[in-house]
């Protein structure tokens, strides 16, 4: 099946190996994927922020830069929510509104395609150790997304995964709600991460990259003994960079 790679600019700035274990899970999964250099951002943090003229010129580019039949994949359930979902407000009744409805129906969250369209789920990865994983508010609320990274997850290689304790409250990050607010955000990443380290995992999974950074951030911060990683790069992990 030949795919159409979106990169969303969090990932595209700061962890580009994460779009290249895309790349190669997509691969290893019988796709020939394609990368538009052209395209930067779906449009969602400015849509969040309140600027919808913003938001609407930077997802008329995202539209322009995907031909209405392409599969679009992408290692972001935030972002496939922002399009799936919030391009209704954008372009309803307008000139690129059927346009948009094709490619609502087209664009895909990586474990949710792997799974549910490819019907593939075992990929040789290895990784030791033991692990939550991190329901994101897209992932779970706007894409449904759920068995499906655990599915995946299961199959990799040395990892025990345990559940998180109160696993569908939000980490904290939500866009500019962690600056805006950055007490609550904050004490809202420290439940989080407790709750991980009171199961003692090692690692916090997830399909979302910007609420990685978040948790991360408080790791960093109080120097405590766990990561988090994209499910992206469990997938590659142990084969990837043969």
């Amino acid at each position: 099946m030949k795919v159409e790679i979106f990169v969303p600019c969090f990932v595209d700035q700061l962890y580009p190996d994460t779009a290249f274990s895309t790349i190669r899970v997509l691969e290893k999964a019988g796709c020939e994927v394609n990368y538009n250099p052209n395209q930067t951002c779906c449009g969602q943090p400015a849509f969040n922020a309140g600027f919808w003229d913003d938001a609407k010129a930077i997802g008329s580019k995202f539209l322009n830069d995907f031909g209405d039949d392409d599969i679009i994949v992408t290692p972001s359930a935030s972002c496939t929510g922002m399009v799936r979902n919030y391009y209704n407000d954008l372009f309803t009744n307008t000139t690129a509104h059927n346009k948009c409805r094709s490619i609502q129906g087209n664009i895909y969250e990586l474990s949710d395609f792997l799974v549910n369209i490819l019907q593939f789920d075992s990929f040789g990865a290895e990784l030791e150790g033991r692990a939550v994983y991190h329901d994101s508010c897209a992932g779970l609320r706007e894409c449904k997304i759920k068995d499906e990274p655990r599915r995946l997850l299961s199959k990799v290689y040395g990892l025990e995964m345990v559940e998180l304790p109160h696993n569908e409250t939000c980490c904290g990050f939500g866009g500019t709600f962690a600056v805006k607010f950055d007490a609550i955000s904050s004490a809202m990443a420290q439940q989080k991460v407790e709750n991980a380290l009171a199961v003692e995992a090692d690692y916090i999974i997830s399909t979302d990259a910007s609420c990685l950074l978040h948790l991360q951030g408080y790791i960093d911060k109080n120097n405590l003994p766990i990561k988090t990683i994209h499910i992206a790069d469990v997938l590659a992990n142990g084969w990837g960079n043969v």
